[in-house]
C-alpha cells in the first residue's frame, strides 16, 4: 500500500537536506447522497490516532486503478450501494509535505441498495445523517476527517 524513501535533496538556498517520502498509490472518497437527501457516512476505529472517525466513504486506489471505477467499487464495497450518477467533486494531496497520496472525492446519486463486500480487516458502522446535520457535524467538530470535510463541503456548494 506504500513505501517509504528518504532522499538526500538540495534545497532552494543550496544547503543539502534530507526529505522523508511516503509514496502511496492514491485513494478515492465517496459523498454518497441517497434519494431522500440524507447522506452516508461511516464510523470506524482508526489506530494511528486511537479513536473512532465519522468519515465518508473511501477506499485505496489499487495499482494503475481509475480513479472514478474505485470510487464505484468501495461505494459498493463499503456501503452496499450502487450508484447511477457520479461526478467528481475535486482531488487533493492528502500531505504533500511527506506523502505522494492524492485523494479522488466524488458525488455519488442515484444509489441502488446492494450489499456490503468490506474488507477482512475492516469493521465499518453505517450513518445515514440529512446532508446539512453532517455539514453540523464539521462544524461542531463531531467530523474531523480532512478528506470528509472537503468532500461535504464541496458538495455543498453542488447540491
Amino acid at each position: 500500500m506504500l513505501n517509504l524513501r528518504v532522499d538526500e535533496v538540495r534545497l532552494e538556498n543550496g544547503k543539502q537536506g534530507r526529505r522523508e517520502v511516503v509514496e502511496h498509490h492514491g485513494a478515492t472518497a465517496i459523498v454518497p447522497i441517497l434519494e431522500g437527501g440524507e447522506v452516508i457516512l461511516v464510523r470506524q476505529y482508526r489506530y494511528p490516532i486511537g479513536t473512532e472517525l465519522l468519515e465518508i466513504p473511501a477506499g485505496t486506489l489499487k495499482e494503475n486503478e481509475d480513479p472514478e471505477a474505485c470510487a464505484v467499487r468501495e461505494l459498493e464495497e463499503e456501503t452496499g450501494y450502487r450508484c447511477n450518477d457520479i461526478a467528481k467533486l475535486a482531488e487533493c494531496f492528502v500531505a504533500p509535505g511527506y506523502s505522494t497520496e492524492k485523494i479522488h472525492i466524488y458525488l455519488a446519486q442515484g444509489l441502488m441498495r446492494t450489499q456490503t463486500n468490506m474488507d477482512e480487516d475492516e469493521s465499518i458502522a453505517l450513518e445515514r445523517f440529512p446532508f446539512q446535520e453532517a455539514l453540523r457535524k464539521i462544524r461542531t467538530g463531531e467530523i474531523q476527517d480532512a478528506k470528509s470535510i472537503v468532500g461535504l463541503q464541496t458538495a455543498a456548494s453542488r447540491l
